[in-house]
C-alpha cells in the first residue's frame, strides 16, 4: 500500500481484502479478481480490464463513488498489483473532483507509487469523464486551481 496523500492510498488485491483499521472506504477495480467485501468499510467494486484503455463510464462511476465518500474518510483504491488501474482511478479523481491538472496528478502518483503505470490514453478518458460530469451536474466548475501536496 502506498499513500498518495493523507486521505488517498493505492494498493493491491491483498490490501483490498485486509485494509488497515484506519481505512474507511475501499474501491476495488480489478476485473480479473473478486473478493469478499471487507467488513467495516464502505466498499465498491468496478471491474476494469488490466492494461487496456478504460471505459469512460466505468471511470466516471469510480470518480463519482470516490467523490461521495465522507470528506475526511481515508480511502484505498486497489487493483491486482496497485500500479495501473488503482493509480489511474486516483488520477481521474484528483483531476475531475479536486481540480488538479492531469500532468500534476500523474506526477504525484508516479512519485508516491514507484512503478505506477497509468492506463493507455488515460488523459483522453479523464477529459471525457470531466465532460460527462459537467453535463450531468457533478463536475467541478472552473475555479481556483488546487496545488498538489509537496513531495
Amino acid at each position: 500500500m502506498h499513500f498518495v496523500n493523507e486521505q488517498l492510498m493505492v494498493g493491491n488485491v491483498d490490501d483490498a481484502q485486509k485494509p488497515p483499521p484506519y481505512v474507511q472506504s475501499v474501491l476495488f477495480v480489478s476485473g480479473e479478481h473478486t473478493i469478499k467485501p471487507p467488513q467495516g468499510v464502505n466498499y465498491q467494486y468496478i471491474p476494469l480490464k488490466e492494461y487496456g484503455e478504460a471505459d469512460p463510464a466505468q471511470v466516471k462511476a469510480a470518480v463519482d463513488w470516490l467523490a461521495q465518500q465522507p470528506p475526511n474518510a481515508r480511502i484505498m483504491v486497489c487493483c491486482r498489483a496497485g500500479m495501473g488501474r488503482s493509480v489511474s482511478m486516483v488520477i481521474a479523481y484528483l483531476v475531475c473532483v479536486k481540480g488538479m491538472s492531469y500532468a500534476e496528478a500523474e506526477t504525484l502518483l508516479k512519485a508516491r507509487r514507484p512503478g505506477a503505470t497509468p492506463l493507455p490514453r488515460l488523459s483522453h478518458t479523464v477529459e471525457q469523464v470531466k465532460q460527462m460530469r459537467v453535463s450531468q451536474g457533478g463536475g467541478q466548475p472552473a475555479g481556483p486551481h488546487v496545488t498538489p501536496p509537496r513531495l
